[in-house]
């Protein structure tokens, strides 16, 4: 089997209402996916999505001729070329897909096949007050999520405290809250400084005594004297972080110094299917968790599923949630069929080949960019 072609599908969703997320410095008015898939001789497509995939007509060489089913090799030449300025890992995606549909099986059952489904926990974007997020918060526990993550301003840290005391309060100890202080890295043009260390103390303090699940991003990646004080200073409440992290040696001296309990690198933005998979493994071996980040759209939500569920991942798996502003619907605008959760709050791994999504390919008519 080769690769005969490989094409891009660019394209953007308008938001009416725009998405005001908390780490984005603008109120976000479209929403952009590239649909990324991989042709071969044989008849069968890989499909993945993720990232921009910006500047990947002038690699797209290295890959077209080849066998798709050579996927290590596949991985050190995204990386190569990733080097350079892309960030292409919605590539691999594609082509686990394409492994799985060859193979007749969901690609979580090539990762290792742990569990069919996993637990989640509702991933809001938007700041809201103590009030507004109660009241979604129990929307989100009827619908049958187990656990929320709240975004604090670093400007509005009181605020803050104040929305995770009310949700708290309100839900009770059975509810789990994890609390995003968005301080690891920073959209493009903004050139805001993180919170000083002596700030987070006192504000992860706070937080451990509402006894938050965890505490994501507290610092800068690169401050891991930063992440080891935390940890000794809140011995009760877990630290979270790697999402965007892209430097897989980086992320081993984490797993080795032990700065983290929850590691989180995005396979579509992050490092890859492969090595998120190793990453992972390492982290559940040191008795750390790996339960990836997941906001892009439902085809990455997926990739990231079948990571996570291969190798056992977990608590609890990130499901981008938080009507209106975002919803399933606007998330998964190019699939015929959104993915959502169970009524008893898992997301179960699709039982078709691949990642076992359908593109609706008049939607992806309709936002061609």
């Amino acid at each position: 089997m080769k690769i005969t072609d490989i094409t891009l599908d660019r394209l953007r969703l308008r938001l009416d209402p725009p998405l005001r997320a908390a780490w984005d410095p603008e109120p976000r008015r479209h929403f952009d996916a590239t649909i990324v898939r991989v042709h071969t001789d044989d008849g069968v497509t890989g499909i993945g999505s993720g990232d921009t995939m910006a500047g990947f007509e002038a690699v797209k060489h290295l890959f077209v001729g080849e066998d798709p089913l050579d996927i290590v090799r596949h991985v050190k030449a995204i990386e190569t070329a990733n080097f350079h300025g892309g960030s292409y890992w919605p590539l691999e995606v594609a082509l686990w897909d394409l492994i799985g549909k060859v193979a007749g099986l969901p690609v979580a059952t090539l990762f290792g096949n742990a569990a069919r489904s996993v637990p989640v926990y509702a991933s809001t974007a938007e700041l809201k007050p103590p009030a507004e997020r109660v009241e979604s918060a129990l929307q989100a526990r009827e619908a049958g999520f187990r656990a929320m993550k709240i975004r604090i301003d670093r400007d509005r840290a009181a605020e803050g405290v104040a929305t995770v005391a009310a949700v708290r309060d309100a839900l009770g100890p059975d509810f789990e809250i994890m609390v995003d202080l968005n301080q690891s890295w920073r959209m493009a043009g903004d050139t805001a400084p993180a919170t000083d260390l002596a700030a987070t103390r006192k504000l992860v303090r706070g937080l451990s005594e509402l006894d938050v699940f965890w505490v994501e991003e507290p610092l800068p990646y690169h401050d891991l004297d930063g992440f080891r004080a935390l940890r000794a200073d809140n011995p009760g409440v877990r630290l979270a972080a790697g999402e965007m992290h892209h430097s897989v040696p980086e992320l081993l001296r984490c797993l080795e110094e032990d700065v983290l309990d929850v590691y989180q690198m995005d396979v579509v933005l992050a490092v890859g299917m492969h090595r998120a998979r190793t990453l992972g493994e390492l982290a559940q071996l040191k008795h750390r968790a790996f339960t990836p980040h997941s906001w892009t759209n439902g085809i990455g939500v997926l990739a990231n599923l079948a990571v996570a569920a291969g190798v056992g991942g977990g608590p609890y798996f990130e499901f981008p949630f938080d009507p209106p502003g975002w919803t399933p619907q606007r998330r998964d605008f190019m699939l015929a069929e959104p993915v959502t959760v169970t009524a008893a709050g898992e997301l179960a791994v699709p039982s078709r080949p691949g990642l076992g999504f359908e593109l609706d390919e008049q939607a992806v008519d309709r936002w061609r960019s």
